[in-house]
């Protein structure tokens, strides 16, 4: 036992040895920072009609989505251009055919809230037609309802319409 103490306290001497030996010393902050940017990111679901018939009375209504995500505080806008055949109203093309359409916002700012078609709110990319869902609570996903409606009664020839529409979120 004698010799495993005198072992711990040549070492425990060395080490003291080793040492430097500092007189004083000196402190300094680091400092840290970072800036949370103001970002959204926007995806979108097809809003697809399926099968119009043009001899129907009723307007055919279906609708897909706008999903927005964005830094907590974020005041966004969503706008939805006119597509690629606007004259007057939105069309869908076909060659040289066209079929009306119309998008619309969704009847309140919810996420999630179903079309109602009750005076309806066009979706374009001026005034009022600028969807205006406020600040993102939080960083979550917000969907809304892109409401699409085809006027009853075009005359029209059987075959597959299109268009495309560009949605932006504003933040």
């Amino acid at each position: 036992m004698k010799k495993v103490l005198a072992g711990t306290l040549a070492l425990a001497a060395m080490a003291l040895m080793a040492t430097p030996a500092f007189g004083a010393s000196a402190t300094s902050n680091v400092a840290v920072s970072a800036t949370v940017i103001n970002n959204c990111t926007i995806t979108t679901t097809p809003v697809a009609f399926g099968n119009y018939d043009p001899l129907s009375a009723s307007p055919d209504n279906n609708s897909g989505t706008v999903v927005i995500t964005c830094t907590r505080g974020a005041a966004t806008t969503v706008t939805l251009g006119d597509g690629n055949n606007f004259n007057v109203t939105r069309r869908m093309n076909s060659g040289a055919n066209f079929l009306s359409y119309e998008l619309y916002q969704p009847p309140t700012t919810v996420p999630g809230a179903a079309c109602t078609y009750v005076t309806p709110v066009r979706w374009g990319l001026l005034g009022g037609q600028i969807f205006n869902p406020g600040a993102a609570p939080s960083k979550a996903a917000r969907t809304y309802n892109v409401c699409g409606q085809i006027p009853a009664g075009q005359d029209l020839a059987a075959a597959t319409f299109n268009d495309t529409v560009v949605a932006t979120v504003n933040f």
